[in-house]
């Protein structure tokens, strides 16, 4: 590992120089990071992280605005053992953990106040994502690791719950607006409050981006026209990442019930590189999803009994307009002379309807059975487009013009209308067997309409070693569904689908203490062992000529290690950060199974230097991406980032709260893997160095 940079280790801590600063009023002038200490996501029930029966992390609403994140993925990017890397589909964001992830498997799960995000057709986030606001967000849980146990289908590699505010967290209301690079403006309007007994909270937030315009030396557009003798490519030329976004959001409680409803809308969204890796400025892409649920739940129905009954609602439309070749696109079947052009469009929906229960009578259990139904929906698809495809042998399905755009929305669209249900039940028993000691073990089975069924169980032993020492070894099972696209792609002959599909499934050992030596200094570490096995991917055909088809094939085997520490150098000063190991292996290559960083160090200094004033500095180091077997370009170039924020104010009543943040201090050049050379051939690159200024009222 390399020695940080002078430069970068004193900008880094020059948020700690008056660490020994002795202000009057103790109270007023300490640090504030929020309940860090409790998580839920790992049992369904509050208890405290260190005896959670899992290795989680809780972010909060005062980490968030300490950092200076305007996004999620730049929060996600400080957890141990978790990268956020980017897809070809958007610039999409791909969250590593443990550095189990692919361009085209999503295998975390997340989840918006328990309700999952997961697209129907792809088992991800959804081609267009453009982003997730964080002005809204009271806490975010972690799991790393698996949690099929309790969340079923896609809590693989870890489950990912964002946990929106309520009335209470907001109490009163809250305006703010941000400007920033790349012609970057948003505002919002929080408030919460009580109106006629309810407990109301709204959130509504307006914005838009030109998004950075990076370099990209060369696309996909760029091989064909060296082929044909064209000059059709965009490149060299920009990343294309402006988009328009709308975000709101409404919570009412009123004694046992509780609804929300949140919309998350994009318009006009550029498509990075292009979806097919040839640059496409034309392009535009369209998102509207929207979740909702409606809670009641009785924490005294019966004497120890805790029984809460959920219904849910997902629904996701997506449209996008592409030009995946540009203008003067050649091949072997003809030219595009407006380049190639389709246009997918997809409906989906998602019910799910859950029943659950904790009982406590037992005095030294605690108990939860829980049972539900879920329904999943690609209900409806449109596409048109000017190309088929023709199969020359010897060189493979291609595409080939048409002369315009044809409706191909009957049997020639990219995916039908496919529909499945699950039926699932599942039981946990917390038990404290003796003095110190506590055994989780709970079991779930999903029965899938399309596919069967699957059973996935996990067991945590937790030993309160000492008053400041905890200890933990875990073990558990988890899977993720094939997908639609996995399934029913029939009419894509470069990937077709599998109807015989089962579910890929991984099984992980993890070891874990905490220590708090003194009361200022907490100090974690973990190691970790998994297998998958049954991997989904599209397999090249006898003739790889005629493309690929989803298989489950092959094994992956890894190990690594997270080590985490938070000192409180004094009553203004805070420093804590991070690291993980990780290295996996692909059992029939014996090659690196992925491009996921075998080393990320993350570290992040807090000071408040004055009454009212903070600091903050974090360095994010990725080190040591390998290529994928059979690529055989350099590996991916490491990079270090540093990031920093100053604020004045907490936006109280009557108040102004001041932040101003630069992202990437030094300019360092941040390049994300491309998935094949062919495509884009020197990876995807991320923004170089930006800044903004936010200001917040509170009325």
């Amino acid at each position: 590992m390399k020695v940080i940079p002078a430069r970068i280790a004193l900008a880094l801590f020059v948020v700690a120089g008056s660490a020994q600063a002795d202000f009057s009023d103790e109270e007023a002038l300490a640090l504030s990071y929020g309940d860090k200490t409790m998580v839920s996501i790992t049992t369904g029930m509050a208890q405290p992280i260190n005896r959670a029966p899992a290795v989680a992390t809780v972010i909060t609403a005062d980490d968030i605005e300490a950092i200076g994140a305007t996004d999620l993925d730049e929060v996600l990017e400080t957890v141990p053992g978790l990268h956020v890397s980017h897809s070809t589909l958007g610039y999409a964001p791909i969250y590593m953990i443990r550095g189990i992830a692919s361009q085209y498997n999503p295998q975390v799960l997340m989840l918006t106040n328990g309700i999952p995000m997961t697209s129907v057709l792809a088992g991800d986030r959804g081609t267009v994502w453009g982003g997730l606001p964080v002005e809204n967000i009271a806490r975010i849980e972690i799991i790393r690791g698996p949690g099929s146990a309790l969340y079923g289908a896609d809590a693989f590699a870890g489950v990912i719950n964002i946990v929106t505010k309520n009335a209470g967290n907001i109490d009163g209301t809250q305006v703010g607006v941000r400007y920033g690079s790349f012609s970057t403006r948003d505002a919002w309007l929080l408030h919460g409050g009580e109106i006629d007994g309810m407990q109301v909270a709204a959130y509504l937030r307006v914005g838009d981006t030109d998004g950075a315009k990076e370099p990209v030396p060369a696309d996909a557009q760029t091989r064909l026209d060296a082929l044909f003798g064209t000059n059709a490519s965009y490149a060299p030329g920009v990343t294309n990442l402006g988009r328009r976004m709308l975000d709101g959001s409404l919570d009412i409680a009123r004694d046992k019930w509780r609804f929300r409803i949140a919309l998350k809308r994009r318009s006009d969204g550029e498509n990075a590189t292009g979806l097919a890796q040839a640059l496409d400025p034309a392009g535009r892409s369209f998102s509207q999803r929207v979740t909702s649920d409606l809670t009641w739940q009785d924490r005294n129905f019966a004497q120890d009994l805790d029984l809460t009954v959920q219904g849910s609602y997902y629904y996701l439309n997506e449209k996008s307009d592409l030009v995946l070749f540009p203008p003067g696109a050649t091949f072997p079947t003809g030219t595009f002379p407006d380049g190639m052009i389709g246009n997918p469009y997809l409906w989906e929906r998602r019910f799910l309807f859950s029943v659950s229960a904790f009982y406590t009578g037992f005095g030294n259990q605690r108990i939860r059975i829980g049972a539900g139904r879920g329904n999943d929906s690609l209900y409806r698809v449109r596409e048109s487009r000017n190309y088929t495809y023709t199969y020359i042998p010897g060189v493979g399905n291609l595409p080939t013009p048409l002369g315009s755009v044809v409706d191909v929305s009957g049997s020639g669209a990219f995916m039908s209308p496919h529909s499945r249900s699950n039926n699932y039940l599942y039981v946990q028993d917390e038990w404290s067997f003796a003095r110190d000691w506590t055994l989780t073990g709970g079991i779930r089975h999903d029965d899938y309409s399309d596919f069967g069924g699957t059973t996935n169980p996990r067991l945590a032993l937790i030993w309160d070693a000492g008053y400041n020492v905890t200890a933990k070894l875990l073990a558990g099972r988890a899977f993720r569904t094939p997908s639609f696209q996995e399934l029913y792609n029939i009419n894509n002959p470069v990937a077709t689908g599998n109807p015989d599909l089962k579910p890929e499934t991984i099984s992980t050992a993890e070891a874990a203490v905490s220590w708090q030596p003194v009361s200022s200094l907490q100090l974690g570490a973990n190691i970790f062992h998994y297998k998958m096995r049954d991997i989904l991917r599209f397999v090249p055909n006898a003739d790889p000529t005629t493309g690929s088809t989803a298989q489950n094939t092959g094994s992956q085997a890894g190990h690594g290690l997270e080590l985490e520490a938070s000192w409180d150098a004094s009553k203004t000063v805070r420093l804590s950060g991070n690291y993980g190991y990780q290295r996996s292996t692909d059992k029939a290559t014996s090659r690196d199974a992925g491009d996921a960083p075998h080393h990320h160090l993350y570290m992040r200094g807090d000071w408040r230097f004055m009454p009212d004033w903070t600091a903050n500095a974090q360095l994010n180091w990725v080190i040591g991406r390998d290529r994928i077997a059979g690529d055989p370009r350099p590996n991916v170039p490491d990079y270090r980032t540093l990031d920093l924020t100053l604020r004045k104010g907490n936006a109280r009543y009557g108040s102004w709260d001041v932040a101003v943040s630069i992202r990437n201090l030094f300019d360092a050049t941040v390049l994300e893997p491309s998935p094949a050379p062919g495509s884009i051939p020197y990876d995807f690159p991320l923004a170089r160095r930006s800044a903004y200024i936010q200001l917040r009222y509170g009325l």
